[in-house]
């Protein structure tokens, strides 16, 4: 869900994967986007289809009527296009895997992946606090099959010294048995945001004019990524 889009020809998407096909190195195409809802307030979206306006939904219909059929088949016709043209395809999920209100409607999470059979790494904001007690959490609501799924943690944007969660993560290995991959520092950047609530004025606008530097901006980000997981780990799970 998302408000600011990007326009390509004949199609549009969530800018912030667009942003990610130009970190990727491909083509910026509507199924890597398949569904975009654009909120217009009162519980009601605009919902594209793969870069094509649908209709206008509100979430009780968005949800009963539309996400187990119409949704998910158009998001497994996406991902089997891209299956055919690439070697790895990252799966970004939407909020937490475990609202348990609405686990049968939610195919942006562990449905998903257990349809595609991918494995999945449970990401945490540390910035907000809680995330030891937020991932125990999470997967003590999540059913046994996609517990087993879940096969490790990586922490985003944290402040201080890595020293002080060392502890944390041994007992989280000896409650959970998973692993954590890594904790990503918290990292100011110029990338377009995906939403209004992270927005900053200095962000850059997605246009030709801004490519090179926004770039620049993916090869930083990339950099500090690259060197604070455990990469090696993560593609022995591929």
């Amino acid at each position: 869900m998302s408000n600011y889009a990007y326009k390509g020809k004949d199609f549009e998407i969530s800018r912030a994967q667009a942003v990610q096909a130009l970190a990727s190195r491909i083509k910026i195409s509507p199924d890597l986007n398949p569904i975009l809802l654009k909120p217009l307030g009162d519980y009601r979206s605009s919902i594209f289809l793969r870069g094509k306006f649908y209709k206008k939904m509100h979430a009780d219909d968005y949800y009963r009527k539309f996400v187990q059929k119409t949704g998910m088949t158009t998001v497994l016709r996406s991902f089997h296009i891209l299956e055919k043209n690439h070697d790895l395809i990252i799966i970004e999920g939407a909020g937490s895997p475990a609202e348990i209100n609405l686990t049968r409607y939610d195919i942006a999470n562990m449905k998903l992946a257990e349809k595609t059979k991918s494995p999945v790494i449970l990401i945490t904001d540390i910035e907000r606090g809680g995330s030891f007690g937020s991932i125990v959490g999470t997967l003590s609501l999540l059913e046994k099959k996609y517990q087993r799924m879940i096969k490790g943690f990586v922490f985003n944007k944290f402040r201080g010294d890595l020293n002080i969660l060392k502890p944390g993560f041994r007992k989280l290995k000896q409650n959970t048995g998973k692993p954590v991959f890594g904790t990503i520092p918290l990292t100011k950047f110029l990338l377009p945001e995906e939403d209004s609530i992270t927005s900053d004025s200095k962000q850059l606008a997605l246009n030709s004019k801004n490519l090179k530097k926004i770039d620049s901006e993916i090869e930083k980000l990339s950099k500090v990524v690259k060197s604070s997981l455990n990469i090696r780990a993560i593609e022995k799970l591929l």
